[in-house]
Order: C-alpha cells, then sequence, then structure tokens
C-alpha cells in the first residue's frame, strides 16, 4: 500500500470551497477586529492568546492557498487559482503562480538537488530558514507588504499594533508552517519509514495534527496522496495505520504457522 497505491480522495462536492471560505473568513474577521478593537490592552494575556490565534488562522490561510496548489478547494481550475491567489497575496503578498512551479518541483524530487525547499547545504533549523527565506521572498512581496502597512497606519491603526496583531501573526505563521510542513517532514538522516517520499509524518494524535499546522504534519500522507485536501489527510493517516496492522496481524499468523506464506 505504501510505495504503490494511492489513496483515493472522496468528490470535494462544495466542501473544499466552503472550508476555504471558512479560514479566509476567520483570518480576516478577527485580523480587522484585532486591529480595530479598543478592547485588547497590552498587558493582558487574553490579547496574546487572540495573536496565538491569529498567527494559527495565518497558518491556514497558507494551507489553504497550498490546497489550491494541488486543485483539491474545488474541481474548477480557475476556482482554485482565485481561492490561492487570494490566499497567498493576503498570507504574505505571495505570488501564486511563482509557489505553484516551486510546489510542484518540490513534490518532483523531494529533498533532492531540484527542490527548491530543501537545503542540501545544511540541515541546521535557523540557516535552512533563512536559505528557505531568500529563495521565496522577493521586491514585488516587499513592496505590497509595505503598501498593507501604510493602508493600515492610513486606516488610523497605530504602528505597534499592526506589529504585533498584523506583522507578529504572519511571522510565527511562517515558522509554523515551516517546522510542520518542510523541517520537520524532510530533515536528514532519513529512516526507512520515510520511503518512499522522503517524508515522515507525525505520531498519531489527530487533535495535536490540527493544532500544530492543519493536519500538514501528516506530511508522508501528503506525499502519498497530494489529491488529499488537508481536512481529510487524517483519514489517509489512519488507512496507513490500518494497513500497517493488518500486514503485521498477517506477518505474526505466518509466523506462527496459521496461514500459509503470501
Amino acid at each position: 500500500m505504501e510505495n504503490s497505491a494511492r489513496y483515493r480522495s472522496a468528490p470535494l462536492g462544495p466542501w473544499g470551497v466552503l472550508v476555504a471560505l471558512v479560514i479566509l473568513g476567520a483570518w480576516g474577521t478577527h485580523l480587522s477586529w484585532m486591529l480595530l478593537s479598543p478592547e485588547l490592552p497590552w498587558d493582558s494575556p487574553l490579547t496574546w492568546l487572540h495573536v496565538a490565534l491569529q498567527a494559527w488562522l495565518c497558518t491556514g490561510l497558507f494551507i489553504t492557498g497550498h490546497d489550491a496548489m494541488h486543485g483539491t478547494v474545488a474541481r474548477q481550475s480557475w476556482v482554485n487559482e482565485t481561492v490561492g491567489t487570494v490566499a497567498c497575496f493576503l498570507f504574505a503578498g505571495l505570488s501564486y503562480r511563482r509557489l505553484v512551479l516551486n510546489h510542484h518541483a518540490h513534490h518532483e524530487q523531494p529533498t533532492g538537488d531540484a527542490d527548491p525547499d530543501f537545503s542540501t547545504r545544511t540541515q541546521s533549523f535557523w540557516p535552512w530558514l533563512g536559505t528557505f527565506m531568500a529563495r521565496y521572498t522577493t521586491l514585488p512581496q516587499l513592496g505590497v507588504m509595505a503598501a498593507k502597512f501604510n493602508i493600515f497606519v492610513f486606516m488610523g491603526v497605530s504602528q505597534p499594533r499592526i506589529l504585533a496583531f498584523w506583522v507578529l501573526p504572519a511571522v510565527l505563521g511562517t515558522l509554523q508552517l515551516f517546522y510542520f510542513g518542510t523541517y520537520q517532514p524532510h530533515r536528514r538522516p532519513e529512516t526507512p519509514d520515510m520511503a518512499p517520499h522522503h517524508a515522515r509524518t507525525l505520531p498519531r494524535n489527530h487533535l495535536w495534527a490540527m493544532l500544530s499546522c492543519f493536519f500538514f504534519g501528516y506530511h508522508w500522507e501528503h506525499h502519498q496522496s497530494p489529491g488529499t485536501p488537508w481536512w481529510r489527510l487524517w483519514r489517509v493517516k489512519d488507512a496507513r495505520a490500518d494497513a500497517s496492522r493488518a500486514a503485521a496481524s498477517t506477518a505474526r499468523d505466518v509466523t506462527a504457522g496459521r496461514v500459509g506464506p503470501l
């Protein structure tokens, strides 16, 4: 199952678009409230809980764009492109089309020389992150982010509030995505369970997988079934676990002589 068969995702129906709209709406609504509400005192732990929530929603925003790259938001390509373009632009002024090219290059040769996400020089977290950011940061993107910042200032939002409630969550979301979606799954040394995708997966804990990175830590499963949206990756995880248990049970029966060898 692991090296040949691909998990077949059920038809999306309207759910892909609905999930994407919920993420986009939650991110935008919560950010607007944080920037404009006077009810967030700096010395309140609740304020920083909202910052953490916004960081998590930023992660979901990019994951939505990532799903669009794989055509899992909707069957119509124009819907995927529209949702992906909006999500990546809102996340950090990123070019969706450039991300599509790089991400498909990553899937074609994960951890190889042509993988734009992988560091062949170092496996240390911070140097790898620096290389990763240098590859994906562009002057047009920085210009877009500067323009957004000035729009918030023009709207009357204070600069400290912009930095704390918009910039910081985006930075934290980027770190979350890099750690759970690139560094942790693909770092070396490789182990046999990473084959054939050169990717490992989080231990089976669906709640932690959702909270940590919208199931993106189930990264072996994503490479095994890139046509499965993030909110169904837990099913691929369960299917893999069931297949492993069945194979182990059969092997025990063969060893015990209860059944003949297959």
